[in-house]
């Protein structure tokens, strides 16, 4: 009896001692929710917004990371353009119903919007994971001072996806008759 009631206790201790979370489909990407809505004209390249309970990764943590547009439409769209070069809902054929930017050439989705986890922040007793290779632990959520929040800190970014505004072209962006983007 004795044996047993140890070897729990060591199995607990152990756990209690792993460094956080699998960092498990970190990379993946994601599509956020925001996109489901045919109101919504998209997000700006000055902001980082986290979805923390995204059905499409397994880390339940989709990270928009400096990302202009809607992943779901890399052209954008005019309200009043031909239905041909409408954007659609993911998923649907519901035309979205606002106009949308396009997606930046030096920043698009694969390198801005993907499945991430908290690997830092200010709170000591919280659970972070570990980065996988190819990815860096970078500070990425500031803490506002805004009461117990919950997201503000550190996420796995991919290695070389880092913001830098000095290497983002604000005027190249993905162009339907240029075919630069793929849909």
């Amino acid at each position: 009896m004795r044996s047993k009631l140890f070897a729990i206790l060591g199995g607990l201790g152990f756990l209690a001692l792993t460094p956080g979370c699998p960092a498990e489909g970190i990379g993946d990407p994601c599509v956020p929710e925001d996109e489901y809505s045919p109101t919504f004209s998209g997000f700006a390249l000055t902001e980082v917004s986290t979805e923390s309970r995204s059905l499409s990764c397994q880390s339940r943590l989709c990270l928009i990371n400096r990302f202009q547009g809607r992943v779901s439409c890399p052209y954008g769209q005019e309200v009043d353009g031909p239905a041909a070069t409408r954007c659609k809902l993911p998923g649907s054929e519901e035309l979205v119903t606002a106009h949308v930017v396009p997606q930046l050439l030096d920043r698009r989705a694969d390198d801005a919007v993907y499945c991430s986890c908290r690997c830092d922040g200010p709170d000591p007793k919280a659970r972070y994971c570990e980065c996988p290779n190819g990815f860096r632990c970078s500070p990425a959520v500031p803490e506002l001072a805004l009461g117990r929040a919950q997201l503000p800190g550190s996420y796995c970014l991919r290695e070389g996806s880092q913001f830098d505004p000095a290497q983002v072209r604000e005027t190249a962006s993905c162009a339907r008759e240029a075919a630069n983007c793929e849909e």
